[in-house]
Parts: C-alpha cells; structure tokens; sequence
C-alpha cells in the first residue's frame, strides 16, 4: 500500500489472519477485500465468471439507506395466490415452485408482520447510517468511480391518494431511529421537478439526501482499486468448498486447485448456501430475481425515479435511462422470462415522456439473495475461520461498503462489531 493511503480500517492486532480469501466479486465480497487492505491483510478474490457478474451489475444503482427496509412487510400478506402467481404481477411465484422454495416462503411470510418488520428495521439502522459515509471512505483511499447526488429523487404514482402508504412506511422507518427527509409534492411540482414525467403523474413524494451510482463502472473501479493495492483478483475460478483445517482454511477450486489461507469470506449471493452450509449456516438465501435493461430518452432524467405500486426504478446512466424492477422467486439460473421484461415496460409506459422503450439494451436478469427474514448474514460461521457476508436482499449495493467496512474488523479483531449482531449467520429463523 503507498505510504500516502489513508487508513480507516481495523490495524492489525496480534493473531489476526494476514491472508484471507474473498469468495464472490460484486459489491459486498469487493468491498470486504478493499477493506480487509486497508488493514494491511494481504487479499485473494475468487470469482467463477467476472466482476460484478451476479446481481451487482444491472441493479439500479441506488444507494438510498433512507429507504432499505426488510423485505418482509405486511403488505405482502395483502397479496393474494392470484396476485403472486400472474407473470406480470409486480411480485411473482411460478406455480411450479419446488419445496425448499415453498418452505422459504411460508418462513418469509411468517415474518411479514408489523411486530417483526419494527424489530428488523431497527436492526438495519446502524448500519443504514454508515452506507454512504462508507462510500465516500473508498473515494478517499483512491477508488475512483464516483456516486452522484439524487437530485431529486421522486416516488411517482398515478393518484393522490396512492401516496398515503409510502408516507406511512416513511414515518415507520422514521420511528426506529433512521433519518429520511421526504416531502410530498403534486403532480405538476413533480413534472416541474422532472420533464420526463407524463401528466399521469398525480402525485410524488421527493426524498431528499440520497445518492446513485453506475453499478458496472464502480464495480470495475473498486476491482482495480483491490489489484492496484496488491490483491489478487481470479475471475474465472469456481470455488466448489472451503475446508477449515488445520493450521488454515483451504479454498479447492472448480479446476480442482487448493489454496491455503489464514480466513475466508464467502460473498456469492444467491448461492450463499452451498458454501457456508457446511459451516452452520442453516438460513436458506433464496433467488429474488430483478430484471433491467436501458433505453434511449430524448433527454436524461434529472435524477432517480421511482414507481412504489408498480416495483419499478428508473436510473440515469451514461447516456441511456436504466430501467430495473421487480421480485420474481425462482432459481438463479434458470433463464430470462421475456413476459417479466413486457411487464416492466407496460408498468411504467403510461408515466415517462420521450422514453423510447422499445429500444431495449442490457435485458438482465439477477439474482438477488434474500433471507426469510429479510436481513443480511453477516459475520463469523461455526468456523471462526470462515465469515458471511450476504443476504442482502435489494440492497447489495448500498450496503456493500459499510458491510464490508465492518466485516473487515470481525475478521481482524475476531470479535463482531455492534452493529453486526442481529444479522449473525448463526440465527435461527420458522
């Protein structure tokens, strides 16, 4: 590290691993590793396909810690079987859903009450509060991909009245101690406020002091920031076990490979699981997948916009608008549905203005690793020696850094900070 890097990790303390290997190459398994450098562990990332190949590239980019709340609330208990089981529903269960998926939701909805979502909220508080100081820690090391202020940020919805439950959640999340400035506004503030908008724009709620990001630049960005401090990056390598042995935990690769180290952090999503299994971490992570793609507009959005009843987020990039929603339980591999695609573009046709939809780039599909209960796994297994670091649900990206900030001192200290206590992998959930 260049004796100019600014230092905001955990120092060394005696008996903390100098070696540790990052399983997963998306936000929270890179910003674990950029962390773990800052505290002087010398770092190796296995990665099966490339940077930000999972759920971390074509997310829609927010960092938005006023709004991250577990997903389990109780307004998923208002859906129905029809509601859930039609493609083009906001929320989708395909009829043919297997057990584990079925038990995986029968424990989600066991969680989606008033009592449990309070609990959970107040859980992601403290961690809400550091996301973006997190953020602005990696820009000062040298990471050089920026976030951008969310100037505005608009909630949009068809009818004024339609606004009542996203204030509501507003004060809820207000009442566990999390800061977010949110002001309603009309329709023709929001559309003074945002060209882009159409007049089927009745109402909009414009939260204030949010940021957003280019999720595949600032994974590229935040990669070479890992290899430029001296940390080896093997994209391509499957990582089929980690084996906590004597005197070390070794890594065996797809290729058959082993590699010693003195810890490692499994970071791989959706598929969480088939590593930490073994090590005690008996919640299930299943895949709660979102679609994107981008589109030519006749000019960008100002900023980010949001459409709550229809699941949909709109994100300036570059030159094109991303456009990414949805929450479609299934497994991470199987393929695009196209009728997922078709419901995304009909949900926010009516709303935009010189939005060319048709022109669609990037069709995506990731896999997002949601819990039961809606929050992360995130610190030390069974193994002292092997760590989580996943289950984030919608909110990889946002959480990323801070989780990283603070998974990088249970690993050097070999204690959990704090704010890591509710989300112990160890848990047991219904």
């Amino acid at each position: 590290m260049p004796a100019d890097q600014p230092r905001h990790g955990p120092a060394l303390v005696p008996g903390s691993p100098r070696q540790v290997a990052v399983v997963g190459a998306g936000m929270v398994g890179l910003a674990t590793a950029w962390f773990l450098q800052e505290a002087g562990v010398a770092v190796t990332v296995y990665e099966r396909d490339h940077v930000a190949a999972g759920a971390s590239w074509g997310n829609a980019g927010w960092l938005t810690p006023g709004l991250v709340a577990p997903l389990p609330e109780p307004a998923v208990l208002r859906y129905g079987l029809r509601a859930v089981t039609s493609p083009r529903s906001p929320v989708y269960v395909p009829l043919r859903a297997d057990g584990s998926l079925l038990r995986f939701l029968g424990s989600f909805v066991l969680h989606s009450t008033a009592r449990r979502w309070r609990r959970g909220m107040a859980a992601f508080v403290p961690l809400n509060r550091r996301a973006l100081e997190a953020f602005d820690v990696l820009a000062a090391g040298g990471v050089e991909a920026r976030t951008q202020p969310a100037r505005p940020l608009l909630a949009c919805f068809r009818r004024e009245r339609d606004v009542e439950p996203l204030l509501t959640e507003l004060e809820a999340i207000r009442a566990t101690g999390q800061d977010v400035d949110a002001s309603p506004v009309t329709g023709r503030r929001a559309r003074d406020l945002e060209p882009a908008l159409t007049d089927r724009v009745e109402a909009a709620v414009q939260i204030h002091g949010q940021r957003y990001l280019h999720p595949p630049e600032f994974l590229a960005s935040l990669a070479h920031a890992v290899r430029t401090r001296g940390g080896e990056l093997l994209e391509g390598t499957g990582v089929t076990d980690v084996r906590d042995e004597p005197g070390g935990v070794t890594v065996v690769t797809s290729t058959g490979g082993r590699q010693r180290h003195d810890a490692v952090v499994v970071a791989t999503g959706a598929h969480l699981g088939e590593l930490a299994r073994r090590h005690g971490v008996r919640q299930p992570v299943q895949a709660g997948r979102g679609y994107s793609f981008s589109v030519p507009v006749e000019q960008l959005p100002r900023g980010p916009l949001y459409f709550p009843a229809q699941r949909v987020a709109c994100t300036p990039l570059g030159d094109r608008l991303r456009v990414a929603g949805m929450m479609e339980f299934r497994r991470p591999g199987e393929p695009l549905d196209p009728r997922r695609i078709t419901a995304v573009v009909d949900a926010v046709r009516p709303f935009l203005r010189g939005v060319h939809l048709d022109d669609r780039r990037d069709e995506w599909v990731g896999s997002r690793p949601c819990t039961p209960d809606g929050l992360p796994l995130l610190g030390a297994t069974a193994s002292p020696r092997v760590f989580v670091a996943g289950g984030h649900g919608m909110w990889g990206i946002a959480l990323g850094p801070a989780t990283g900030q603070l998974l990088a001192q249970a690993v050097v200290k070999g204690e959990a900070p704090p704010e890591l206590t509710p989300f112990d992998p160890l848990r047991q959930t219904p």
